[in-house]
């Protein structure tokens, strides 16, 4: 049987999110998954010539430490990250940020459209928001309506109840707005353009353990199962655990 790992803290206790991050910095499958992610935050932020590059929700993460350049937040009062503030208010000024990152936070924020109203106002022209979230597929509804502690309502309301940061969310957020509601997207936010949205990963987190479980599976076969991962790719729209999905402000 798997190992199971007991925080002992609440969900919105801040040394949970604190517990999750040594989880990650020590468990070599989910920290290689991590940083493969982060590559991809990398390589969107740096194809944007000018403005500050933020992450969101940076607390249980590590991406400082991969992109040293990045100012990480996060909404808890955290000693490892750079500011604090909720992404439904951004301590910037008008064009200032070249790239927003965020992964698994877009699902949490209570009014998303409060973000993306302060993502159009805060990036420079042709800056771009990217974030790593749930995915809307068969398998991804499947596993997350029955073997996740958070909702996954895709027919739900496009906001969450305030007041909890991590206990309270619709992992389908992202789905309602980018697509469900594309049309409303579009009218609401005319400067943000939705450059990809890219479905991935159906098995890796899950042999990872994430923060929960101790791996399925050994370091070593990690490059295995990613190829395999690979070759399975044309069946993403079905199969994806996760989306990448990248903005852009025209």
């Amino acid at each position: 049987m798997f190992k199971k790992y007991d925080i002992g803290f609440s969900l919105d206790d801040p040394r949970t999110t604190l517990a999750h991050r040594d989880i990650i910095l020590n468990k070599p499958f989910l920290k290689r998954l991590y940083q493969d992610w982060y590559k991809e935050f990398m390589n969107v932020a740096k194809s944007v010539n000018n403005g500050k590059y933020l992450e969101i929700g940076s607390g249980g993460g590590f991406l400082k430490e991969e992109f040293p350049e990045v100012i990480t937040s996060d909404i808890l009062d955290l000693p490892v990250v750079d500011k604090v503030f909720s992404a439904e208010q951004l301590p910037y000024g008008e064009n200032e940020l070249g790239c927003i990152m965020m992964l698994n936070v877009f699902h949490h924020i209570p009014k998303p459209y409060l973000f993306l109203q302060e993502a159009e106002r805060t990036l420079v022209k042709g800056g771009k928001v990217v974030m790593v979230e749930p995915a809307n597929s068969a398998l991804g509804r499947f596993i997350y309506k029955r073997f996740h502690h958070e909702p996954f309502v895709e027919n739900g309301p496009r906001e969450i109840e305030p007041g909890n940061p991590l206990s309270n969310s619709n992992q389908a957020l992202p789905y309602i707005y980018f697509e469900r509601d594309l049309e409303k997207f579009r009218k609401d936010f005319p400067k943000l353009k939705i450059v990809s949205i890219k479905y991935h990963s159906p098995f890796m987190y899950v042999l990872s353990g994430g923060v929960s479980r101790s791996a399925m599976v050994p370091y070593f076969m990690y490059e295995f199962f990613k190829g395999l991962e690979k070759l399975l790719s044309p069946l993403n729209r079905q199969i994806g655990l996760f989306c990448t999905v990248v903005l852009e402000k025209q």
